[in-house]
């Protein structure tokens, strides 16, 4: 690399104070020091010069300097303006990075991906800010923007609720829709010690690989979704009660109950011991009763 390498805590310190950077809470960062697990997500991203990386919150562009040595083209959205001084600064030497100042929730990414990529998919690397982890991934999956994968360091807990399955308390409506679209692995835990300034919380990279096609058959999207969200809304209900109670639902409850009958598990079961397959039948058993 023809730039001091920003993965090293003294280069990182050096930029910092050149431009008087101070951190802003509200944007939530918490930038990596340590080349080893930056060597770790780049070698789990599976990246290759075929591929363009969007990168969400480069930062200062400690892993941006990683993804250009790998990739055929970066494009990094960094949300605070006070970075764009330094990310020209320590990208200015790489002809293949963009750097867009947008808030990446705002931003048409489907539109992004067309111009720069020609349409073809991508594939997303990120170390996210914990607050925003979720709607920027349910983002991505949502407006169908074209991923070969996500590989994203995300907060130890939450990473843990992507991949897990019915009857574990981290198990509910976000476990489900990671797994629609996705299928995710959990690459590496990453201690506070790893981020500067520390993270009060354990960090782990995941990547999300995504399915060409889910794995189940769906004849209404959004209809499962909402079913989904209803029967986590209130843990403690049973599954036919949590759907009739929400505003989402508007089925009688003798049909509700008709569908979960027919689950074979029984009228009393909870929706946290529900598959996604038999979410997605439940939801088809209701949309043909419309």
């Amino acid at each position: 690399m023809n730039r001091p390498v920003l993965g090293i805590p003294q280069n990182t310190i050096e930029i910092l104070q050149k431009y008087n950077f101070s951190f802003q809470k509200k944007f939530g960062q918490n930038f990596l020091i340590d080349t080893h697990v930056l060597d770790k997500i780049i070698r789990a991203a599976d990246i290759n010069k075929e591929d363009m990386v969007l990168e969400i919150g480069p930062g200062i562009g400690t892993m941006t300097q990683f993804l250009a040595e790998a990739a055929g083209k970066v494009v990094a959205v960094e949300i605070d303006k006070n970075l764009i001084p330094i990310l020209e600064d320590t990208l200015g030497s790489y002809e293949n990075v963009s750097v867009i100042n947008e808030d990446v929730l705002k931003l048409d990414i489907r539109g992004l991906v067309a111009e720069e990529n020609g349409g073809k998919p991508v594939k997303v690397v990120a170390n996210l800010p914990y607050y925003i982890t979720t709607p920027i991934i349910m983002g991505l999956f949502e407006e169908h923007v074209p991923l070969t994968s996500i590989t994203v360091m995300v907060q130890k807990e939450v990473a843990d609720r992507m991949q897990t399955g019915p009857g574990n308390k981290d198990y509910g409506a976000l476990s489900l829709a990671v797994q629609y679209y996705a299928k995710p692995y959990i690459v590496a835990n990453v201690p506070p010690n790893c981020f500067m300034p520390r993270p009060k919380v354990g960090s782990a990279v995941i990547r999300l690989t995504c399915h060409a096609h889910p794995p189940v058959e769906v004849e209404d999207e959004r209809l499962m979704f909402d079913i989904i969200r209803a029967s986590f809304n209130q843990r403690r209900k049973t599954l036919a009660n949590g759907l009739n109670n929400s505003d989402k639902i508007t089925f009688p409850k003798d049909v509700i109950l008709e569908a979960v009958e027919q689950l074979g598990k029984g009228d009393s079961v909870r929706g946290e011991s529900l598959t996604l397959e038999e979410f997605a039948r439940l939801s088809n058993s209701l949309a043909r009763r419309r």
